[in-house]
């Protein structure tokens, strides 16, 4: 039951990347890009916790998961500051 939701959860943040990417291609707002940058970090961190819980069950990927979110929260976060100015 939990691979199921951890799958759902990185297919979903997967679409939502997909679709700021199109919306930003569409109107060209950076802060569009700036938040798709930050859902394929968060991609990448629902993809690391798959990796870490389900297939290497002997290797700890915890630290590459908080790091992968920290940059994804951090694009973000920068967006946000650089679009504000």
């Amino acid at each position: 039951m939990s691979a199921t939701v951890y799958i759902l959860t990185c297919i979903t943040t997967l679409l939502c990347a997909v679709l700021l990417f199109r919306g930003y291609a569409r109107v060209r707002r950076r802060l569009l890009l700036w938040s798709a940058l930050c859902f394929v970090g968060l991609t990448i961190t629902n993809l690391l916790k798959i990796l870490d819980l389900l297939v290497f069950l002997q290797t700890d990927l915890y630290t590459y998961r908080l790091g992968a979110a920290a940059v994804a929260m951090g694009l973000l976060i920068f967006g946000l500051v650089w679009e504000s100015q």
